[in-house]
């Protein structure tokens, strides 16, 4: 089986839409089925069963790690990287009156917690602006009172690549990276942030509801949103607990059994050379649009997206190009498309967005 075979979709649309939602795969589509009629044939419930969902939340574990280099032992299973950064916010008992830095060009999804916990946030300008200027720019925000950096690996806008270890060496500010856009897509250490997130339905074409989070030191901060996963003990008279070892402190949930099975499925048997190959695929889209005249606001050598503006109505151009069986993104409020190029792609997706914007 090819590479592109792996995934249904592919057989009859250009899919250029990870940065939201990753292709699923057949062995994905299968495992997540097999375990539901398992479940509706003989009940979720008895021994065996949830004996196997413990397993195979510790295989995903294992398999997530493995996606950003981190020991297995440091990660977190969340429902999202908002979710990530909720456990992050609420451990580090942020609030009014810590300084936390952070962008213009962050998804709400790492910002939100923020705002809502009432930080003093210090904004840096950076939204269009060279990828070669984000450090310095970032850099002068961050004074002696700064508590917490809090940024993207990859901006979600423009797939610029944010140089938060270097950030992190510079200042020794603990990091908070947003990595919902660099995990599955580009070449991953996150053992240099003191937390990272991962949005597994993104770029590891997960199901729905599926996601990480690396904490570095895991003593150092405290569980605070927590659910039954989390502890290794308690007692409700005595009102008393006593959490888990290593980042299962962390978990807020069970991600639900067949969506485990789904990201076990999704992360397993992955070919060699696939970021090398989302990134000349990406280099090779870039060229393409800008051939066709196209405006493209995507810096080359950055990660796996590309954006770009075109004339016209950007939802009725979406709108055009799904009609044509290409299927990307519109920013809403930039002006933009955004094509997420994957290495399940092949040029063959790349040429159909061109020529479905020369036709719309």
């Amino acid at each position: 089986m090819t590479w592109r075979e792996r995934f249904p979709v592919l057989r009859e649309h250009a899919y250029l839409n990870a940065g939201t939602f990753g292709p699923l795969s057949r062995a994905t589509l299968d495992a997540m089925a097999a375990l539901r009629e398992w479940e509706g044939e003989h009940g979720r419930a008895g021994g065996t069963y949830f004996e196997e969902m413990l397993a195979r939340r510790e295989r995903v574990r294992e398999l997530v790690a493995a996606q950003i280099a981190a020991p297995a032992a440091n990660v977190a299973l969340t429902a999202s990287t908002t979710q990530g950064v909720q456990v992050v916010v609420a451990g580090l008992e942020l609030g009014a009156g810590d300084e936390v830095v952070s962008t213009d060009a962050e998804h709400f999804g790492l910002t939100g917690p923020l705002v809502a916990a009432g930080v003093d946030l210090r904004v840096a300008a950076v939204k269009g602006k060279p990828a070669a200027d984000l450090f310095d720019l970032v850099r002068a925000q961050v004074t002696p009172k700064t508590r917490l950096i809090a940024l993207s690996a990859v901006s979600w806008i423009d797939g610029a690549v944010f140089p938060w270890r270097e950030l992190r060496d510079a200042t020794g500010v603990p990091v908070l990276v947003d990595g919902a856009q660099a995990a599955g897509a580009i070449d991953v250490d996150a053992t240099g942030a003191d937390f990272f997130t991962v949005s597994a339905q993104k770029w590891l074409c997960g199901p729905d509801s599926t996601g990480a989070l690396y904490v570095r030191e895991v003593d150092a901060l405290p569980p605070r949103l927590v659910g039954y996963p989390a502890a290794e003990s308690y007692d409700i008279a005595e009102g008393t607990w006593v959490p888990k070892a290593g980042a299962m402190r962390f978990e807020p949930g069970f991600t639900p059994a067949t969506a485990l099975a789904g990201l076990e499925a999704a992360l397993t048997d992955l070919p060699d050379g696939r970021h090398a190959r989302a990134r000349e695929l990406t280099e090779r889209c870039r060229e393409l649009l800008i051939d066709a005249g196209v405006d493209v606001a995507t810096e080359p050598g950055q990660a796996t997206l590309v954006s770009f503006r075109v004339a016209g109505d950007t939802t009725d151009t979406v709108r055009r190009l799904y009609d044509r069986g290409v299927l990307l993104r519109e920013l809403p409020g930039t002006g933009l498309l955004r094509a997420s190029v994957g290495w399940w792609n092949d040029e063959s997706d790349l040429e159909r967005l061109v020529e479905g914007l020369r036709r719309r």
